[in-house]
């Protein structure tokens, strides 16, 4: 049958044959197919010629020589180059810097489409070591993707991209990836109520062999679900974890928003302040912490936005109420497609609590919890979905 296809085709008997087809052929077809391979290739039928003696064997080891050389050429072969991969981690760098300052629609769509185009040169062939640096790309982008998905308030998005990052993060073998999705996780357990969970992720992060910020981050996220559980004591003990961590960081591997400045610290630690009773300590971490972002190129607006609302919170909370509307003079003058999740929320929470004062309804508590009710009402996940419904799919 082989020597027909071959006439028919007009090509030799081993251009239709690959490795695994001659492991699979018994070694006395192996004998006539090498017989045959010797005759010249003629289109018309060739004189009966006698009987060929036998033919030895091939040598066993030449082909499997052979084997090896051809695998070795399949396997150095690749759909990526280096100069590709090391511009592929300068653009995860840059939208995990851009989201802070930049329009977090726009981000989350370009950082949507590397995603994909990461994912698929992960479906084609390349070097372990190659793969393993998409992975990493991967598992940041999707890192990025669940954080922005919660900050638009689709928690149940947030968690299938922070489930698909660690994924990346296990394949990669990488740990300050593993850490990083660690702390998104804690945060999107957070805000979805899920408080136990938000602490064994962020515990989970910190025995992580992690370089960078990461470990005050978790620190601080563990705080801060201790502080909702009403657990003070904990929540203190997991801030000064968090300082520690801080005098042995170095440098972080994409920074923006996989970062921790001193800022993003200090305002973790007035929120938790806050929530246990201690506003005057709030208040000055509120105002150390806008200091220091003053100091910055770029300001992270909801960062700041959150410093702020801690700031009122603990003037009204510490009995001066009249302070409470300056404090919130720039949040209340953010455009509505940066009110991400977690800003209206914290306005929410000030909201909730003017609402229980005795003097809800008069004079400036009054006007400022009307104001904040006003404010709410617009946010970035409305911004969302009206730019998914009205622009193009």
């Amino acid at each position: 049958m082989l020597v027909a296809l071959a006439a028919v085709y007009g090509c030799k008997i081993d251009d239709i044959l690959d490795i695994e087809d001659r492991r699979a052929l018994p070694t006395a077809d192996l004998q006539v197919l090498q017989r045959q391979a010797s005759k010249p290739q003629e289109r018309t039928p060739a004189p009966v010629q006698p009987t060929a003696p036998p033919q030895p064997e091939p040598d066993s080891v030449l082909a499997a020589a052979a084997e090896s050389a051809a695998w070795a050429q399949w396997a150095e072969t690749t759909n990526v180059g280096d100069i590709t991969l090391e511009q592929l981690s300068a653009d995860v760098q840059t939208l995990a810097h851009e989201y802070l300052a930049g329009d977090a629609v726009q981000v989350f769509q370009r950082t949507r489409l590397l995603r994909d185009r990461v994912f698929a040169l992960l479906e084609g062939h390349q070097p372990p070591r190659q793969a393993t640096e998409l992975y990493v790309s991967a598992g940041y982008l999707c890192g990025l993707l669940a954080w922005m998905s919660s900050d638009l308030g689709n928690l149940r998005a947030a968690d299938t991209h922070g489930r698909t990052a660690w994924l990346c993060a296990e394949n990669a073998g990488h740990d300050d990836l593993r850490a990083w999705v660690c702390s998104t996780r804690s945060k999107i357990a957070l805000w979805e109520g899920r408080l136990r969970d938000a602490v064994n992720h962020a515990r989970r992060g910190a025995h992580v062999n992690a370089r960078g910020s990461v470990g005050a981050l978790l620190a601080c996220q563990e705080a801060d679900a201790w502080s909702m559980l009403g657990a003070a004591t904990e929540a203190e003990a997991a801030l000064t974890r968090a300082l520690q961590a801080r005098d042995s960081t170095g440098p972080d591997e994409i920074g923006g928003l996989f970062s921790c400045p001193d800022a993003r610290q200090e305002n973790y630690a007035a929120a938790v302040h806050l929530r246990i009773g201690k506003p005057a300590k709030a208040l000055r971490e509120a105002e150390s912490a806008l200091t220091l972002l003053a100091t910055q190129p770029v300001r992270p607006y909801g960062t700041e936005a959150q410093i702020r609302i801690s700031q009122a919170a603990a003037l009204y909370s510490g009995g001066q109420p009249e302070g409470v509307m300056e404090a919130l003079g720039p949040v209340l003058a953010m455009p509505g497609e940066r009110r991400m999740g977690p800003v209206t929320q914290r306005m929410r929470e000030l909201g909730a609590a003017m609402t229980r004062s005795p003097a809800a309804n008069a004079g400036v508590i009054g006007s400022v919890r009307r104001t904040i009710e006003e404010w709410c009402l617009d946010s970035a996940r409305q911004h969302l979905a009206l730019s998914s419904r009205d622009g193009p799919t």
